[in-house]
């Protein structure tokens, strides 16, 4: 296997799995806060304020793993 192709490979598959962790990441933290939002109806706005920090921080892993990918992918020889 040529090494461009195997680093495109390798780069698609963090990708990949790095979006995967991220929607699971994401399901627990929104689910964790719509079971507090239902529990204590009067801290909505401290549950979704920390539910967006929250999201914001799972979501940057997959947008750093497609960075890592795409240096990977064009700085391979």
């Amino acid at each position: 296997m040529e090494a461009h192709a195997a680093a495109a490979l390798g780069a698609g598959i963090a990708a990949g799995l790095a979006a995967f962790g991220a929607s699971l990441g994401n399901g627990n933290v929104i689910s964790k806060t719509i079971e507090g939002i239902a529990r204590q109806p009067e801290a909505k706005a401290t549950l979704q304020s920390t539910m967006f920090i929250g999201v914001g921080l799972v979501e940057a892993l997959p947008l750093l793993s497609w960075v890592v990918g795409l240096l990977l992918m064009f700085t391979v020889k």
